[in-house]
């Protein structure tokens, strides 16, 4: 792996993230968020918007 290689943050429908090559299209289920960059510029965007790591189901659930 290059370490220029750039990546794209993606979110499922669990509003749960991950990261993905740029250049490929992120597998069903998931779509970019809108971030790339460096897997650890996408992993910090990561590390600041996704402070729940609970599945959005679960959450629902819990909540009420």
């Amino acid at each position: 792996m290059s370490t220029t290689e750039q990546f794209q943050v993606v979110i499922n429908d669990e509003e749960q993230y991950s990261i993905w090559p740029l250049h490929r299209t992120p597998p069903d289920g998931w779509q970019p968020d809108g971030t790339t960059g460096t897997k650890d510029d996408c992993l910090s965007h990561i590390d600041e918007v996704w402070s729940d790591m609970r599945p959005l189901s679960l959450r629902r659930s819990m909540d009420g």
